[in-house]
């Protein structure tokens, strides 16, 4: 069994302790992938119940705990009721309506900083014991830069809800989720970088191009959903496959200048979400033919069926969220699907472009693999 070593006269390689602790260093990842993965899932739900502008303040700490006095509790209904969301819909909520409504936003809030130190402690930990590698700890490091910034944009986009509009912004919106996926994607990437699996044959280019566009279009997809949610576009045209009667609807361009309708324009909106979402199935599923004729009975076959098979199911989720009207739970389902696939497109590319098996350093890093 081959065996990492470092090289003589390499000072920068991984030591045998930091070897030792690719395994403890991935789980740690994949647990903080996992805090994103919830992370994205309440906070769909805070938009689905339009909770996000529950509350009106961004304290960083004294904002960790929810209100514990009836007068706190009034004190933040008061501050919700300062802003247009209350003034021209929610006008006359109730304390415990408004409750209802609170418990969504802070528990997004939360866990967004419970994530903070669920990746800080570890790594400081990790770092200060000599167990990270010398290479490694850069890239860690612009995962925690990452997760400031996001907190920073969920911030700013809830900002934008607070004077003139009912509701983020969809703009907003859309960076906010999509920063959370490449958080989420970025931590796999490196998590599969410390693994250990027995290796598979290489694979064609092609197939390779094949499984990075897949993931971009996963991307793209993703954040078309965000500006659905974020227009509540699933709320209309609630029937499939046609659209109003018709495959392609009337209106798409609609509203001028033309370059705004897919970012603002309802119907443009959830149009352009179907498209790509049958773009993605047809693109899954040639992958995985052309995984099955190229690579044989092999684990990257294995990964594009199992792909494709998500995409599919993935697909259905979101035809049952939009003619079932968009209930809360299965509008979750459908989010976290989306995770899902993206988290197998990602885990599947990376497979793909290192098929040794073999953990691989990041980029500056000298190790050797040495058989005994």
């Amino acid at each position: 069994m081959a065996t990492d070593r470092v090289p003589e006269g390499v000072p920068d390689g991984p030591t045998q302790k930091q070897i030792a602790a690719r395994p403890l260093v991935r789980a740690w990842l994949m647990l903080v992938a996992l805090c994103v993965f919830a992370m994205v899932i309440v906070g769909g739900a805070t938009r689905l119940t339009d909770s996000g502008l529950s509350i009106t303040e961004w304290a960083l700490i004294t904002g960790t705990l929810p209100p514990l006095s009836e007068a706190a509790w009034l004190e933040a209904l008061e501050k919700y009721r300062q802003i247009p969301q209350y003034q021209l819909i929610n006008k006359g909520m109730s304390l415990a309506e408004f409750k209802a409504i609170f418990w969504w936003e802070w528990a997004h809030r939360f866990l967004g900083r419970l994530i903070g130190l669920v990746f800080l402690l570890p790594f400081l930990w990790f770092w200060l014991t000599g167990r990270l590698e010398r290479k490694l700890v850069p890239w860690l490091l612009a995962a925690f830069v990452l997760g400031g910034l996001q907190g920073a944009l969920g911030w700013y986009m809830v900002a934008s809800g607070l004077v003139d509009r009912v509701s983020v912004s969809q703009y907003r919106l859309a960076a906010h989720l999509t920063l959370a996926c490449v958080i989420f994607a970025y931590l796999l990437w490196l998590a599969e970088r410390l693994r250990s699996r027995p290796p598979e044959a290489p694979s064609p280019h092609r197939l390779r191009a094949s499984a990075l566009v897949i993931v971009l279009l996963v991307f793209l997809q993703i954040l078309l959903g965000a500006f659905v949610a974020g227009l509540d576009a699933g709320l209309t045209y609630q029937t499939w496959p046609l659209m109003d009667g018709r495959f392609i609807p009337d209106g798409l361009f609609f509203q001028t200048p033309w370059w705004i309708n897919p970012f603002e324009n309802i119907t443009t909106v959830q149009f352009d979400h179907r498209m790509v979402a049958y773009l993605l199935v047809i693109a899954t599923l040639l992958h995985a033919i052309d995984a099955g004729r190229s690579a044989g009975e092999g684990p990257a076959t294995a990964r594009a069926v199992y792909l494709a098979g998500f995409t599919l199911g993935q697909a259905g989720l979101g035809i049952a969220t939009l003619v079932l009207g968009v209930p809360l739970w299965l509008a979750l389902a459908h989010q976290a699907g989306a995770m899902v696939v993206l988290a197998v497109a990602v885990v599947h590319l990376h497979a793909l472009r290192h098929p040794t098996g073999a953990p691989k350093p990041l980029p500056g890093a000298r190790v050797e693999a040495v058989e005994p």
